[in-house]
């Protein structure tokens, strides 16, 4: 005789076919079982049909108690169900079969006979994951796709299988019942959506009443890259190594940003520091030196407390979207911890906007002094940030000087935006002209830099360029942009 648990029914491992007549199962698990179909959860209603497939060629008998609400409630927390299915098997002297490792030890334990089944070791979607296969969206009642290829190069593609309703709930409780087996349990667990990280694999599962229909999306890295793959030019690692301790690693979704941070964290960790992460969902490639934290009870603020205490030389932070994120990286910054953060932008000064209004002006080049931004797994701009007091750009009155935010071209030190207060409101100034002058004064002069200095450009040259200034081209410059010229 046998008294098949919760987790046995839900998990349906195809050992239980070969199972001896009679087969018990308790109004305990058939009131979980309730629950969790009300709840409109998946494992309800798989336990439910499971039943009754088996019932078609097994003798199954419902014995047992059924339990009171506040069992029901606490179910997981304080074990009720599972105990009361153990004392069913106790009474009838059957063998507890069990998906559960927890029960079944505490069925031993109990000196109450069990089998312990765990699921099949291989997850259903794996097959899919060919050498190319960067991610799988399998979709109730759609055609299985996957996209083949690297950041910023991959297409779409359709097989010919086709996800019905049955094959993608089977789908999604063999994930959930692996999770269980191997005592994983879930990133992000809300009503019509879960996250799980699973190996290389972050699973983000979607149902009603969340999503209009039942969905899985399974993504992976495609290939893990060193630093040196990305062919750093020498300032840049130099900018790394020794200044840099606020940087912000932006890019569109899918560019390759985590994946660049991969490479850096591995990389800081070669250089004998200490890193830590922050992330939710956990899935960065990391060595096993580092280690990945999330909120503590719910909350960044117990986090921030734990870091502080540990000390890290690095926080890398994935991914920074809401203001308690924002917040929780400008505290850390500000307490002298370096931080690495990767936020979601379509272009580089997007992610340094997303802090303004969030922290004083002043503190903004304190927090983020190089932006890096990722394009199809590559390394596109870099930015850097500092404080000077000047007349804005576009200003021409002296004493409209002010605290400026410089926003450069980390290789060309181009001046690209400013940043500064005009009365309440905070302006981020696009300098357009630049890159018009730039041109004129490349036609003329192999060497020489660019500034706005109190209302006008001025252009630095060393003393070789010094004679090109009687060129008639250059006397146009001076009238059409107000220039100053200075020798080095």
């Amino acid at each position: 005789m046998y008294v098949l648990d919760t987790s046995i029914v839900i998990n349906r491992p195809k050992e239980v076919w070969d199972l001896e007549d009679p087969i018990y199962i308790t109004r305990a698990t058939l009131a979980e079982l309730e629950h969790l179909s009300n709840l409109g959860k998946e494992e309800g209603f798989i336990g439910f049909q499971f039943i009754e497939e088996l019932k078609k060629k097994k003798r199954v008998e419902i014995v047992g108690p059924r339990p009171t609400p506040g069992q029901i409630q606490f179910a997981k927390k304080g074990g009720e169900i599972d105990n009361l299915i153990r004392e069913v098997a106790k009474s009838l002297d059957a063998t507890l079969v069990t998906s559960d490792r927890v029960q079944y030890l505490v069925a031993k334990a109990e000196e109450i006979p069990a089998l312990l089944i765990l699921p099949e070791g291989s997850l259903p979607f794996e097959k899919y994951f060919t050498k190319n296969v960067m991610s799988v969206h399998l979709r109730e009642n759609s055609h299985v796709q996957l996209k083949e290829g690297h950041p910023g190069g991959w297409r779409l593609k359709t097989l010919d299988e086709f996800m019905d309703k049955e094959k993608i709930s089977y789908v999604i409780s063999q994930i959930e019942n692996y999770a269980r087996a191997n005592n994983i349990y879930f990133e992000i667990l809300r009503e019509g959506a879960k996250v799980i990280q699973i190996n290389d694999y972050r699973i983000v599962i979607a149902y009603p009443p969340f999503s209009d229909a039942r969905e899985v999306t399974v993504v992976r890295p495609v290939k893990r890259l060193t630093l040196e793959d990305y062919n750093l030019r020498k300032e840049l690692l130099e900018r790394i190594n020794r200044e840099a301790e606020g940087i912000l690693i932006a890019g569109s979704p899918g560019s390759g940003k985590t994946t660049f941070a991969n490479a850096l964290a591995n990389y800081y960790v070669s250089q004998n520091k200490v890193v830590k992460t922050l992330e939710e969902p956990r899935d960065m490639d990391v060595p096993p030196e580092v280690s990945q934290y999330r909120r503590l009870e719910g909350s960044y603020e117990y986090t921030k407390d734990i870091l502080l205490l540990v000390r890290p030389d690095y926080v890398f932070f994935d991914e920074v979207r809401r203001t308690d994120d924002f917040h929780t990286y400008i505290d850390l910054r500000m307490a002298g911890i370096g931080m690495v953060g990767i936020v979601h932008a379509k272009a580089p000064i997007d992610a340094i906007e997303r802090f303004i209004n969030r922290v004083e002006l002043g503190m903004i080049p304190q927090i983020i002094d190089t932006v890096i931004f990722i394009e199809g797994g590559q390394i596109g701009q870099v930015y850097t940030l500092n404080q000077v007091i000047k007349v804005p750009s576009g200003m021409f009155e002296r004493d409209l000087a002010r605290p400026v935010v410089e926003v450069r071209d980390f290789f060309t030190e181009r001046l690209l935006y400013e940043i500064y207060k005009f009365g309440e409101e905070t302006v981020v100034y696009r300098i357009r002209s630049q890159s018009k002058l730039d041109k004129e004064l490349s036609k003329i002069f192999d060497d020489y830099k660019l500034e706005h200095r109190d209302g006008r450009w001025t252009v630095i040259i060393p003393k070789s360029e010094l004679k090109k200034l009687n060129k008639k081209s250059v006397k146009k410059l001076l009238k059409k942009y107000n220039l100053h010229f200075e020798i080095e």
